[in-house]
């Protein structure tokens, strides 16, 4: 008797272990300290709201959610992605907030045969001829500014400085930008990652008197940019960016001087669909009423995404095959509306554009003015061989 109910223990040990062993796994590196923190913790907030709504599930099924702070250090984020793929077998990954993070961890995910949804960068290395089967994006980098450049058109600027990061998305983002613009460049800084002072280059923005001025520094950098050239006596000169430099995080940091700011983005917390209306209510009562960066909206869609092509596969995640089919046709309902994916997995979707002024309740944050890129593709997908 003792015998049979020892086996009987055994076999429920085994089947737990089974149970377990047969979670899906996702792993997530967190940029919750380092160059990206702030944005980093935007992402996180998405995540973890997702992982509620769903159950701490995907597609119905168990699944275990992988949560590490890698720094936003590229090394350290290989180090995790090799430690996620040996040792904890993931499925699926996510989470990196910089393009040099997301260059460097591709290709060791795409030799695992891993998909790789991005919940932030779109470099324009894997838009092209490093485009690969397995790798998801929410935009790619260039396309905010393609919008911005056509906004500064249309609003008859006619010289801007340009400014951002000397890093890959810097690069990508400055380089959209000038792909549509049709005025004269009469600077282009490029600054360290992570620097906070801009005295010098203020100064330099200053002497060439431009009719506006493009920025592409998110987080920390585009809150102290913002607060210095205001200071700086500068606040005449209009401000235009893509989203990334005038979110929540930095609306909210900055204050006032913020206002009038022009950003343009693929999504905003005011569009009119009933997916995005739920997640930024829901967001909102989670997160004490404030509202919810494009960041967090990217990071939450992301799960969703996971979700809808477990379930549509059943489950069996080991199919690679159908996962990556799955996951090419999307089921589920995006918090940007209407949406689909070009050759290199690059999403096909509308730009807006949105300017920070004041909310009902006197809240500064940004307001959606109207559609400025229509069912946009990226300027890169010629390239894509897939």
């Amino acid at each position: 008797m003792l015998q049979m109910k020892n086996l009987a223990v055994a076999l429920a040990l085994c089947g737990a272990a089974a149970a377990h062993a047969a979670d899906i796994k996702v792993g997530i590196a967190l940029d919750i300290s380092g160059p990206f923190a702030a944005l980093g913790a935007e992402a996180r907030d998405g995540f973890e709201l997702a992982i509620e709504k769903l159950g701490g599930k995907l597609g119905g099924q168990p699944a275990e959610f992988l949560r590490t702070d890698f720094g936003g250090n590229p090394e350290q984020a290989n180090q995790l992605v090799a430690r996620y793929l040996q040792r904890d077998k993931i499925d699926f990954f996510t989470g990196p907030i910089g393009s040099n993070a997301a260059l460097a961890v591709g290709p060791a995910l795409f030799a695992a045969k891993v998909p790789y949804l991005s919940a932030n960068p779109g470099p324009s290395a894997y838009a092209g001829e490093k485009c690969s089967p397995y790798f998801f994006a929410q935009y790619q980098n260039d396309t905010y500014d393609e919008a911005a450049g056509k906004v500064a058109n249309e609003k008859g600027y006619k010289n801007v400085v340009l400014i951002a990061p000397n890093y890959p998305a810097g690069k990508d983002h400055l380089n959209g930008f000038k792909r549509l613009y049709k005025g004269a460049v009469k600077d282009e800084i490029y600054t360290k990652l992570g620097q906070i002072d801009y005295a010098a280059e203020i100064a330099q923005i200053r002497a060439a008197k431009p009719d506006a001025v493009f920025f592409f520094l998110p987080g920390a950098m585009g809150i102290n940019f913002v607060k210095q050239f205001v200071g700086g006596g500068l606040k005449d000169i209009p401000l235009i960016a893509p989203g990334f430099s005038a979110d929540e995080d930095v609306i909210q940091a900055v204050g006032e001087p913020m206002i009038g700011v022009l950003n343009t983005a693929h999504w905003t917390h005011d569009l009119q669909n009933p997916a995005n209306a739920e997640f930024v209510s829901a967001f909102r009562k989670k997160y004490d009423g404030r509202y919810p960066s494009v960041y967090a909206a990217m990071a939450y869609d992301t799960l969703m995404a996971m979700d809808a092509a477990v379930r549509d596969v059943g489950g069996k995640v080991a199919d690679r095959e159908a996962v990556l089919k799955a996951l090419k046709s999307p089921s589920f309902s995006s918090v940007r509306g209407e949406f689909k994916y070009g050759v290199n997995n690059f999403p096909v979707q509308n730009y807006y554009l949105r300017e920070v002024g004041k909310d009902a309740d006197g809240r500064i944050t940004n307001k959606l003015v109207g559609t400025t890129l229509e069912q946009h593709q990226d300027a890169y997908v010629g390239a894509c061989k897939m």
